[in-house]
């Protein structure tokens, strides 16, 4: 099938998940690496108040922080 075909479908809102090849899939600029950043206990206690709230953990909270700041600054 040709991309146009599956953007077609896809837009006119058809289950195209039979078409892809979700075990081969990949998502572009994600591959991660490991860092280790200390933050003083006052700093951790609030992200770990906010990611409550927000029901995502630690780590979540400040990977979309980070992330909401870097697009901030260099949007695509």
């Amino acid at each position: 099938m040709k991309a146009t075909e599956l953007d077609k479908r896809f837009d006119e809102g058809d289950d195209i998940t039979e078409e892809l090849d979700l075990d081969n899939a990949r998502r572009p600029l994600r591959k991660q690496k490991r860092v280790n950043v200390d933050f003083p206990t006052w700093m951790i206690d609030s992200l770990d108040r906010e990611a409550a709230r927000l029901g995502v953990t630690r780590q979540s909270i400040i990977k979309i922080w980070l992330a909401e700041r870097l697009e901030q600054h260099h949007p695509h």
